[in-house]
C-alpha cells in the first residue's frame, strides 16, 4: 500500500485546510485509515481514523469539533477537513494504513503498516 498525503500549508488562527491521503496498490487489506501528527520535539499522536468498511470515525478531543475525517470509496482517498485551526495544530501531520484494528489499538501509531510522507500545516497567531 501506497499512501500520498496533500493538502498543507500556511494558514492564520481559525482558518480552514483539507488533507488528502490517496492510497494505491493492495489497499483491500488496509481497513483503518488514520490521520497523525507530529509537531518538532514532540512524540507522533494520533488525530482521526476512520473505519473502511462501515466508516465508523475516531478523533482525538482537541480535535472534535473541528475537524472531520472523511473517506472517498471511489477514490481511494481520505480527507481530514480542518476548521478553526489553532497555532497549537501546527504539525507535520501523516497519513497511515492499518489492517482492522480493535477501538484499543486504533490510537497507537504502532498499530499502522502504512505512511504517507506528511504534510506540513502551520497555524499563525
Amino acid at each position: 500500500v501506497q499512501l500520498q498525503a496533500s493538502g498543507g500549508g500556511l494558514v492564520q488562527a481559525w482558518g480552514s485546510l483539507r488533507l488528502s491521503c490517496a492510497a494505491s496498490g493492495r489497499t483491500l487489506s488496509s481497513d483503518v485509515r488514520g490521520w497523525f501528527r507530529q509537531a518538532p520535539e514532540k512524540e507522533r499522536e494520533f488525530v482521526a481514523a476512520v473505519r473502511w468498511s462501515g466508516g465508523s470515525t475516531y478523533y482525538t478531543d482537541s480535535v472534535k469539533g473541528r475537524f472531520t475525517i472523511s473517506r472517498d470509496n471511489t477514490k481511494n482517498t481520505v480527507y481530514l477537513q480542518m476548521n478553526s485551526l489553532k497555532p497549537e495544530d501546527t504539525a507535520v501531520y501523516y497519513c497511515a494504513a492499518a489492517p482492522r484494528l480493535i477501538l484499543s489499538m486504533l490510537r497507537l501509531p504502532s498499530s499502522y503498516d502504512y505512511w504517507g510522507q506528511g504534510t506540513q500545516v502551520t497555524v499563525s497567531s
